[in-house]
Parts: structure tokens; sequence; C-alpha cells
């Protein structure tokens, strides 16, 4: 039997792929890595696949667009299996449809990996999303019949265009394939392994699933005829990869509808799906030579690359490119920066202080607000929202009436512009109201799909299309579809340009923002913001100071006044603080030499550094005017963490573990930098400064049945930080504005903005008596034209109704 078993077809074909075809079987291993939750949990990508969005929402669309991406993967696996190894098992060369018994026999992996994947939908669905289990039926419905439709159409195509041994075909195919040197190379190294490979063969699975003997006779077939079978098979399995791979090139010129923008873990399928044809398209035609041409081939592109003509930079849209580049050299930063620049702009900035000022009582000094929110993808914003939501409401509006600058990164930054615009709408009597839960939502709403999709359908191959903004045109790209999913999901409130900004901020209506991406060119910062800042990169009008020490940063808006800095897109702005890696491309700006930017958080991902230098600037008018200064840190990682127990490192780990402890320990390094200037700073701030940290901690509260009315703390995993939330992460990131640290922070915030009436902590009995109609958030209170007394929000149900989607 276990002879039988081992002279099957199955099990023969398995074999050969680990000794053969080691780039297919690694293909499905970072599928499965990915299902096991083993490889990218950190940036959320298995998520994408256990619980995969499509406009908006996951349902039973966007699950059978997945079961159409890996049935495309799965069928592409089998071509190029029977491409490169079909002439070895010359006995199905002599069948009726020998391509749908190849497939039926090299299934193995494909149904071992789909039946694992359902098993962690459903578990993944249980644990994070909280649904019905008519709803995952409903999702793995969905999922089966995409992969049964994609397989239904492949056969479909292969059972009228494929022919056997029986019929007189392939004399066509046969002398066309002859007339390119190539092919009769391949033909004749085929016939050669066909003619004295002896298979070891005794048994085969047919189209009915049932066990079929190895036809005795079939070495008496021609073995060039047999040959002449596969030829034919293999020409229309070509034909098929060619058409879905233009099919998904195709998809790029129609990347901007949203019925198009498929989910990104079906974008990463089909991405995957090119790689193994073209894999397969390289072993089959250069056989020993793929690697050598392989490695030639990146040599010559990585060479080519460099010029401009191959080069596609993100622009940073608003700007005009048409104009000549301005120069950027250390004599330009230098009259930048001069110290005539600074005191012009300190004046500037003093005139939007005093209009601060006089929003309050002549008799009574107002304290002063800096908003410091941290990076971190879409947890953060969603973080940076919910804070600001809770602490202006908490304080009747006091957060935002004392806040006169917001600094920051990436996500956070985006939660933070998002809630000012809001404000300034109410200010504006536009029917907005800036605490409502609708609001959390939306910044909360998947971004990451239009990303992957354009890198696959565009970014990675040849940009196409363009837009206009702005008066000027632009090419399309991924960097432009997260803009446009950003404005999708914030109602177009932020589609301005920065000059947009300048009055408000001016008026002393809301508070200034700075954002302030970095340079890789040189380190600095590029300061964007509506109000000249040149203060921000000097030394503070100090002249010796400024002898001795570096230009730290540039005015965007002065080096750039040529090429339209004040029509800068906004959302483009967010952007260029909210640069991830590989996932949304730095921007270029028109300069000499090209300025590159990326992601804030690399410098500072707290904002503190720049809220300092900020009071650094203004610390006289701050010491006359106002009763103090309170920094609002919104972090979206726990400031003190328990100190990890240290495990025997790997091979692996023991070569990566000084690049990784880098990254893990960057955070707490910029903490005690932070901290460090925060100290400093008291002794040259003529006023008390109080500080205030809102964190987002991977903790969840339940009832203690041994402690009534007391909720326990538990720690969870973290949410993955990437543009991309799951309902679990929401709903963590949402209640933990409940957690008592952050109770008592709050209480904190509103004693020094004056107000009566104390924020209580909370008890069981507010978990007992909150509404479960919406267990992610509750009811913040609603900001009508006149001031309510504040309120306190209630907690989130401590035991969870299971709700659909």
């Amino acid at each position: 039997m276990l002879r039988q078993l081992y002279q099957s077809l199955p099990l023969q074909l398995l074999i050969h792929h680990i000794r053969k075809n080691q780039i297919l079987l690694l293909l499905w291993g970072v599928l499965f890595a990915i299902i096991f939750q083993s490889f990218g949990r950190v940036l959320g990508i298995p998520f994408l696949f256990l619980d995969p969005e499509y406009q908006g929402r996951v349902s039973f669309s966007s699950f059978f667009i997945i079961g159409l991406a890996l049935g495309a993967f799965s069928m592409a696996y089998h071509i190029t299996s029977y491409i490169l190894d079909g002439p070895r098992f010359s006995f199905l060369g002599t069948l009726s449809r020998p391509f749908g018994k190849f497939c039926v026999n090299n299934c193995l992996i494909p149904i071992l990996f789909l039946i694992t994947y359902m098993v962690c939908i459903v578990r993944f669905q249980l644990d994070y999303e909280y649904i019905t289990p008519t709803r995952i039926v409903l999702y793995l419905a969905g999922l089966l019949s995409g992969y049964g439709a994609i397989l239904v159409a492949f056969f479909l195509y292969f059972r009228f265009t494929n022919k056997d041994i029986f019929l007189l075909f392939a004399e066509k195919v046969d002398h066309k394939l002859r007339r390119i040197r190539i092919s009769r190379v391949n033909m004749a190294k085929r016939l050669q392994v066909a003619k004295t490979k002896r298979s070891s063969i005794s048994w085969y699975l047919d189209l009915n699933l049932r066990p079929r003997q190895v036809p005795p006779n079939y070495r008496y077939y021609d073995k060039e005829a047999i040959l002449r079978v596969f030829d034919q098979n293999h020409l229309n399995s070509v034909i098929l990869e060619l058409i879905l791979l233009l099919l998904i090139l195709g998809i790029g010129f129609f990347r901007d509808y949203p019925t198009l923008q498929l989910p990104a873990a079906a974008s990463a399928v089909l991405l995957l799906t090119v790689v193994l044809m073209v894999a397969g398209a390289l072993s089959f035609w250069l056989r020993s030579w793929t690697f050598t041409v392989v490695i030639v081939a990146f040599l010559v592109l990585n060479t080519t690359s460099r010029y401009a003509h191959f080069q596609n930079p993100s622009e940073a849209f608003g700007l005009d490119y048409g104009k000549a580049p301005v120069a950027y050299n250390l004599q330009v930063l230098d009259s930048l920066s001069s110290l005539q620049l600074q005191q012009e702009d300190k004046e500037a900035t003093l005139a939007i202080l005093t209009n601060w000022r006089n929003k309050f009582p002549l008799n009574e000094k107002p304290r002063l607000v800096l908003i410091c929110t941290s990076g971190g993808g879409q947890r953060s914003a969603l973080w940076t929202m919910r804070a600001l939501q809770t602490a202006d409401s908490l304080t009747s509006g006091g957060l935002m009436r004392h806040a006169t600058l917001i600094t920051g990164a990436s996500g956070g930054m985006v939660g933070a512009a998002y809630y000012r615009e809001l404000v300034l709408r109410q200010y504006q009597q536009q029917p907005v109201d800036p605490w409502s839960a609708e609001y959390l939502d939306r910044i909360s709403r998947d971004n990451l799909n239009p990303i992957i999709f354009s890198l696959l359908v565009n970014d990675l191959f040849i940009k196409t299309g363009s837009f206009e903004w702005g008066g000027h045109r632009y090419q399309r790209d991924r960097g432009h579809a997260f803009e446009q999913q950003l404005n999708r999901n914030t109602q177009g409130f932020l589609d301005k340009p920065l000059a947009a900004y300048r009055q408000p901020e001016a008026e002393g209506l809301i508070p200034m923002m700075l954002i302030a991406p970095n340079i890789t060119n040189d380190g600095r910062k590029l300061f964007i913001s509506p109000q000249s800042m040149a203060y921000m990169s000097g030394s503070g009008l100090d002249s010796v100071v400024r002898a001795e020490s570096k230009v730290k940063g540039v005015d965007f808006r002065r080096l750039f006044a040529g090429h339209g800095a004040d029509s800068l897109r906004f959302i483009s702005a967010l952007r260029m603080s909210a640069t991830f890696p590989y996932i949304t491309p730095n921007q270029i700006l028109p300069s000499e030499p090209a300025l590159e930017t990326m992601d804030s958080g690399i410098a500072d991902n707290f904002g503190i550094e720049d809220g300092v230098r900020f009071l650094y600037v203004f610390r006289d008018w701050i010491g006359e005017h106002t009763a103090g200064v309170v920094v609002v840190c919104i972090r979206d990682s726990e400031k003190e963490k328990e100190i990890e127990v240290a495990i025997a490192p790997s091979l692996l780990q023991k070569f990566f573990t000084p690049l990784n402890n880098i990254y893990k320990n960057w955070t707490y390094l910029q903490d005690i930098d932070n901290d460090n200037q925060l100290e400093m700073s008291r002794s040259w701030l003529e006023v008390p400064l109080h500080r205030v940290d809102l964190q987002y901690k991977p903790r969840t509260m339940f009832a203690d049945g041994e402690t009534p009315n007391q909720l326990k703390e538990e720690e969870i995993e973290r949410a993955s930080l990437n543009w991309r939330l799951t309902t679990k992460e929401k709903r963590n990131i949402l209640d933990n504005i409940y957690l008592p640290d952050n109770q008592q922070a709050l209480q904190l915030l509103q004693r020094l903005l004056q107000q009566k009436e104390p924020v209580r902590l909370l008890t069981k009995s507010d978990s007992e008596t909150a509404s479960p109609e919406s267990p992610s958030t509750s009811k913040l209170p609603v900001h009508p034209p006149t001031l309510p007394a504040p309120k306190v929000a209630t907690a989130a149900p401590a035991t969870r109704p299971l709700v659909n989607r």
C-alpha cells in the first residue's frame, strides 16, 4: 500500500515540486504564513486576508473577489507546473483532457491551503469581528463561489481549446514552434527527456476523482506526437496567462472607480500570480540559465533606473513643477533662517497669540495648550480623534479654545487635522457636530485597499493616467490613491489649499498646525504651515547661538514661494508627514537637488521637540500673558512598559538582533529625549508647565465578579500599524479612553482648564447601564450652538452582544 501511494501521480507531483520547483512552493509558503499570522502581523497584513473590505465593508462580495484572485493564483500554479513538468509524465499526453487530469492530481497544496484558509477565517471572525455564524457562512460561501467560478471558467476554456492525441491537430502548431530556434532547442531537449525518462507512476486520479491505472501501452505512442499534445496545451496556457496579465494591467486605467478597487488581499494575490507566471515562463524558456539571466537583468534594471527618463517621482499636488527648480544649499538655508526673517515671523505669530488671548476675559490669564500627537497609521488617527473629542467635550470646548499649536506625526496629524476642520466648520455656523461618533467611524475607515491596488496595477509596472488639481496636471500613483481615499473618508472637508487655513489661524479661531516631515537629503525638517515660521529653523533670535548651531529646518512657504507653496493641497502636506515606507511613496519637491520627504516620526514621533522650540521662542510673551502651559500628549503607545524577558535567540534572530533592537528602542530613545526637553523647559519658562498624557494602551477592561463596581484591566494585542483596522482593534482603541490612567488624565486636564465639575471615574455600574445598542462607541456629548455643561461619556458594555457588521 505504501508503494502504491508512493507511485501515485499526486504524491509524485508534490515530491517533484519539493525537488525542482522551490519558487512555486515559496509563494504558497508566503500565503500560508500570512493566514497563520506569522508574516506581517505588526503591519496588519493577515487581517487583509482574514477580513477583506470592498467598497468600505466586509461582505459576500469582498470574499467573492478574494476567491476569484485565489482561483486565478491556483490556476496559474497549475498552468506553470504543467508547462514545466507535464512532459515528465508523458502518459498524460495519451489521455483525453490531459490538462484537466493534471490539475486534479496537482491540487494537494491548493486544496490544503483553501481548507486552512477557511478555518482561519472562521476563527478570526469569531475572535476579532464578533459576528454571527450565519454571516461567517455567507463569507465562506462568497469565497468558495469566487474560487469555483474562476475554476469553471478556466476549465471551460481548456475544454474547448485543448486537444488530445486522438485528434489530428498539432501539425500546424508544431510547424510554427519549429520556426523559432529557441523553441526547437526546447523541443529537442524535452523530446530527449520523454524518450529516456522512465515513469514511476502506477495510478492517477481522473476528473471524477476516481483512481485509474496508468495505461500500460502509452510507451508505444510516438513520443514526438505526445509532445505535440503538450505543446498545443502549452500554447493555450500561455495565451491565457497573457490575457490575465493584460487584464490586471488594463484595470489600472480605471483604478479611480471604487467598484474596480479590489480588496488589498486580492491585489496581493494577483501580484503573486504575476510573479508565479513570470517565474514559470523564465524557467521554461531559459532552463539552467534562469538564475544567471535574472541576475543580469536585475543589474541592468538597477543601473538604468537611475536615469531621469526612467524615474516616476511622486509629486506634491498643488505645486508648479513646470518652473525651474529652486536651489537648495547651505547658502539658501542660511538666508531663509536669517535673524531678520525670524524676527518678522515672530512678530506675525505674536499677533496671532494676541488674538488668541483676546478670546478670554481680560481679568484672568488663560492657560496655553499645546497638542502633540504621535504617529502610528490608522490606529493613531482614530485614537487622536477619540482623545480630542472626549477631552474637548468634557471641557465644554475648552481644549480647542485654549490650544494654540498642534504638532506631531503621521496618522496622529491626520486625526487632529480632521477634528480641527470640524471645529472650524462649527465656528462658521455649518451643520457640523465635532463630537459626533460619526467622525470616529469616518476616520477609521479603510484607506489601504486603493493604495495596494494602485501599487499592483500601476506603480510596479508603468504609471498611467493623470489628473488635474489646482490648475496643474500630475501623474496618478498610490500617493494619489491614498489622498483620494482619505478625501472620501473625510467627506472632502480637508480638500483645500494650504493657504485656506491662514486667516482662521491668524484670527485665533483654530490652533495653528505645524506639519514637519523629514528631508531625506540631509535629515532636516521641512516646516509646512500657512504661517511662515523661520524661527523654528533658527536659534531663537540669539545671534551668538546662531553662529554656532546648525540650521534645523527650512520654511516650506518661503523655499517654494515661486512654485505656488500656498496652493499646496493640504492632504498632500498630511501625506508628507505620513509617508509609510513602501506603502505610500516619498514625495519629490521641485528643487535642485530634488528634496525627498518622508515620515515625521523618524525624527520625533510625538511632536514634543517642535512644541518645546515654539515655547522657547515665545517664552517671554507666555510668561507675561498666560497662567501656564499645558502640553497634551496624545500617544498611540504606552510610555511605561514592562521590561521584556530576554529569550535565547535563534541563529537568524542573532543576525537581525542589532537592527531589531534599534527599531524596538527607537520610541524609548525619543521618549527620554522628549522628557529631558520638557524638564529643561521648566528652567526657562516663567509659568508652570503641566503635561497631560492620553495613551493608547493595548489593554481592555472587563467586569471582575470578585470586586463589585470595579473594572479589571487585561493586556491584549496592540492594534496593527497600517491604514486598516479590524472591528476588535477599533473597539479597543475607542474603549481605551475609559482606562483609569486616561480618566485621571482627563480629570487633570479639566482642572487645569478651570472646569468646575470633576471627571467621574468608571465603575462597574457604568458598564451595566450603558446602552448595548452601540457596543463600539458610547454617544459623545453633542455640541449645540450654546455650550452645554460638561458631561462624562459612559463606559462601553462589559459583556458585548454579537452584532452584525
